[in-house]
């Protein structure tokens, strides 16, 4: 997400435009904009201030469509063309996923998803990830709208890395200051017996990188306390057993409730989250309701972490920055 560091933290006030905050450390309601209009620049300034200050902001009641998203998304830096989409998505606009969580993934492995859900978050962290945090430069952003939602569960919540990275104490993150890590596509993933073929999938189009364990927002000068529960393998440098207390510590610290907050999704409802400074966990209480879920997003292009010391990630398979 492309902006000015001074320009992006003190956007002026704009007449009919409330950002209202809706937890302590994370998240914030955009009320009076309406999304698929002309936005000038005074609001987009404000609505770029608020995504750097809350991490992510949720709009409601927006009548965007597929080419509306993408224009809206423009505004704050350049949509990324995934390589690989889902059926669901429109052929159309390159830019756009959908993720239709019941149509997605049942039958496509050999197992529905329910079963593809447990053997992905089969601890409480593992759900918890940004977005293709394995890449060696992760999407500054993330857009996502819903089309259609079930009239309960299907909550999306997010943590605030900077905030978490912030309330450890000093020892701590300077410790965690000098570290990096190996983040792998499906780490932790359990496998079937006998053949699996989302194993399988997962070994075809493997993808890792090693980030920085603290990596400096290129916008705030944030510290940010880059860790997940779905992409990352291991800190390098020390021993299995060592790096796996030390994850375990640090994803606690992450995902402490003070530093999340939950949306409740409705029909044309929009979240804007920074993937450089979040984590957020997708819905897994609404497999078994017989509802449809049809979500749409877009992701803006990032660029390459770079680590307190001023080292940048390195890749380690199948990423190259730029190349989706």
């Amino acid at each position: 997400m492309t902006a000015d560091r001074d320009t992006g933290r003190r956007a002026q006030p704009v007449a009919g435009v409330e950002v209202r905050p809706v937890a302590g450390h994370i998240g914030a309601e955009i009320t009076g904009v309406d999304l698929a209009g002309g936005l000038d620049d005074a609001v987009v300034a404000l609505i770029r201030a608020a995504v750097l200050r809350w991490k992510v902001v949720f709009f409601r009641g927006q009548r965007l469509d597929h080419a509306g998203h993408v224009a809206f998304a423009r505004r704050f830096g350049e949509p990324v063309v995934p390589g690989r989409r889902g059926s669901a998505s429109p052929a159309d606009h390159p830019a756009v996923e959908t993720t239709a969580d019941r149509l997605e993934l049942g039958g496509r492995y050999g197992m529905e998803r329910e079963e593809w859900l447990e053997r992905r978050r089969h601890t409480l962290l593992r759900g918890w990830h940004c977005d293709h945090g394995a890449r060696i430069d992760p999407p500054a952003a993330t857009i996502l709208r819903a089309e259609t939602v079930p009239p309960y569960g299907g909550d999306t919540t997010w943590s605030n890395l900077a905030a978490a990275y912030a309330g450890l104490s000093a020892p701590v993150r300077a410790f965690a200051d000098g570290l990096r890590a190996e983040h792998r596509l499906g780490v932790g993933y359990q496998s079937r017996p006998g053949d699996d073929a989302y194993q399988r999938h997962l070994l075809d189009h493997q993808v890792a990188s090693v980030h920085p364990l603290v990596r400096v927002h290129p916008e705030t000068g944030e510290r940010v306390l880059s860790v997940n529960g779905y992409y990352l393998e291991r800190i390098v440098d020390v021993s299995r057993p060592e790096s796996a207390a030390l994850l375990e510590l640090l994803l606690a610290q992450a995902v402490r409730p003070e530093y999340t907050v939950r949306f409740r999704w409705e029909p044309g409802s929009v979240a804007f989250w920074d993937n450089r400074a979040t984590i957020h966990l997708a819905p897994s209480d609404n497999a078994h309701l017989d509802f449809p879920r049809t979500m749409h997003r877009v992701m803006l292009a990032g660029d390459v972490p770079v680590g307190v010391d001023g080292r940048p990630s390195e890749p380690v398979t199948g990423t190259q920055a730029g190349r989706w």
